[in-house]
């Protein structure tokens, strides 16, 4: 019995070693740097002026979410209903896409970043940095005080940053791939590959306790 234990431990133990090492790997990582930092979230300049929206000269249905926010100079309101988003002005009219010009001035009003180049986002792609957000987006290459490079992702009809990427972000998220088991949408903590190993961790931990307390009570 005590040798069918020994040769299950050992197995298990070699089959669950690396990935035990990228959990403590990537978790010393995560425990180490702050999410708020990796997120981008230094580089937002605070920004709380809501004196000049304008209300509505529209009707908005009691079914409707509305979200009420600036870009630039214009008052957009966000509709979501049954058939979508809207982004509407004051006056009740579909807002047009930024312009690149505009693109760059929200990024330098709103961040401590230089904009350089911008390209539309209008096709999904698994595992991207934007992934979750709504498309179409505008990414918006810009560059930091120390000249590194940093994607800034707009959304084209309501001017809202939706995320700022940064080299020390994909560190993250490629680590976060490795942790979850998930190395191509690194999203879905709920896997086959993550539930076997940690099945297999907790076959190795509880074999490796059996062996310690009997080889203890050898003694």
């Amino acid at each position: 019995m005590q040798r069918s234990i020994r040769v299950l431990h050992k197995y298990f133990s070699l089959i669950v070693s690396i990935q035990l090492l990228l959990w403590t790997v990537s978790g010393i990582f995560f425990a180490f740097n702050k999410i708020e930092l990796i997120r981008g979230e230094g580089y937002l300049l605070s920004n709380d002026d809501t004196s000049l929206f304008k209300s509505p000269e529209f009707i908005v249905q009691s079914s409707d979410v509305v979200t009420v926010m600036k870009r630039l100079d214009k008052t957009v309101f966000i509709i979501k209903d049954n058939d979508g988003v809207k982004y509407l002005d004051f006056r009740g009219e579909e807002l047009a896409k930024l312009t690149p010009k505009e693109s760059y001035e929200i990024v330098r009003n709103m961040t401590t970043l230089t904009p350089k180049t911008i390209y539309e986002i209008n096709q999904d792609v698994a595992g991207s940095e934007y992934r979750g957000r709504l498309l179409p987006l505008y990414r918006i290459t810009s560059y930091d005080k120390n000249d590194k490079e940093i994607n800034v992702y707009i959304n084209p009809f309501s001017g809202k940053i939706e995320a700022i990427r940064t080299f020390s972000w994909r560190i993250w998220d490629f680590l976060w791939g490795l942790h979850i088991i998930d190395w191509n949408d690194r999203d879905n903590i709920n896997n086959i590959f993550l539930q076997i190993f940690s099945l297999l961790a907790l076959v190795s931990s509880i074999t490796g306790i059996i062996l310690f307390f009997r080889t203890l009570k050898k003694s």
